[in-house]
């Protein structure tokens, strides 16, 4: 299997950093944003990638450790100053303009520093602009922090109550005017995570919902004969995964956050996903990456497919059988992670 690190041709550190934000429709704004972080020395702006029906766009950047630190900030601090909360409305759940900040080792750097960057960032933006900052994945420093699911609870709506429930880890525990706007921010160091979703030839979201909860690890409540309630795991380990609307194109999604793609490969996520489609009567029709994906990823996909011995075919075998253009082409040489540094 080919590693991230060995495609990279550096001796310096790297870090990637995959903000999202809350806001996909107003272009003005994202390009606002996406200038703070391409107006900083020594790092390399990879990929800017906005959903209407979400309501939300991923960055995605990469650098020398302390030029991604400033890059983040600053485009955390530029989202807080156009970005107001109290009335963003959208399809992904979020709990502020900065919805999460992840931070990730890509060269020549440990999962260590990136904790010790996180809490430095996260240290800045709460003491400097005033947002509440809650430390997630490696960073966590409790168990019930390390999901981002259990933080985002209630999402931003929930924000005043979850100041007094969930103490931030930097930055106010009070809902003044500054945190209305802003919301609150998660921000932590963890591996590469894959941002896909798969599409599904039905508006009806409950179906699409019924699926997520089928395959995500998580799995979902159901009550017992003894009219219990108790948790079901899902079928996919290392998955999370909700059902949502996609509007423009009049078709529903099951959305989903792939956190290990080593030990649950994307073609699986696909396959099974499939697979749950046919006993409602739908399909699976295609999928898309939502920002960067490793090239380890991909060629794994093109193996599963293909006979293919070449690079090249095995990613063409990949995105055909994933159907990853049929919303949007896909174009490796602006999606792959390796293909940009």
């Amino acid at each position: 299997m080919i590693r991230l690190n060995k495609m990279i041709n550096t001796d310096k550190e790297i870090i990637e950093c995959v903000p999202n934000f809350s806001e996909g429709q107003n272009t003005g704004i994202i390009d606002k944003i996406a200038s703070s972080v391409q107006s900083t020395k020594n790092v390399k702006l990879l990929n800017v990638e906005p959903d209407r029906d979400y309501n939300r766009t991923v960055v995605t950047f990469a650098g020398e450790p302390n030029s991604v630190k400033e890059a983040a900030f600053k485009a955390i601090s530029t989202a807080s100053e156009l970005i107001d909360m109290s009335r963003q409305r959208g399809e992904h759940p979020r709990i502020g303009a900065t919805d999460v900040c992840p931070i990730i080792p890509v060269a020549n750097t440990t999962k260590d520093k990136c904790v010790k960057l996180s809490n430095e960032l996260g240290k800045d933006v709460g003491e400097k602009l005033g947002i509440p900052v809650y430390l997630y994945e490696d960073s966590a420093k409790s168990t019930e922090r390390k999901k981002l699911e259990n933080i985002r609870k209630g999402e931003y709506e929930g924000l005043e109550q979850k100041l007094k429930d969930l103490i931030p880890d930097y930055g106010p525990a009070e809902y003044n005017d500054t945190v209305r706007r802003s919301g609150a921010t998660v921000i932590g160091s963890r591996f590469f995570l894959i941002a896909y979703n798969v599409n599904l030839n039905t508006r009806d979201v409950s179906i699409a919902d019924k699926i997520a909860k089928k395959i995500r690890e998580s799995g979902s409540m159901i009550v017992d004969k003894t009219g219990l309630k108790k948790r079901v795991p899902g079928i996919l380990k290392y998955v999370k995964a909700i059902g949502v609307e996609l509007n423009e194109y009049n078709i529903t999604q099951v959305s989903l956050n792939l956190t290990n793609y080593k030990e649950t490969a994307i073609h699986k996520v696909f396959e099974t996903i499939k697979a749950q489609a046919k006993i409602y009567g739908i399909e699976a029709t295609g999928s898309e990456i939502i920002g960067l994906v490793p090239k380890e990823a991909l060629l794994e996909a093109g193996i599963f497919y293909t006979d293919g011995n070449s690079e090249d075919n095995l990613i063409k075998a990949a995105i055909e059988h994933l159907g990853l253009s049929q919303l949007n082409i896909f174009e490796p040489e602006k999606k792959i992670i390796e293909n940009l540094l």
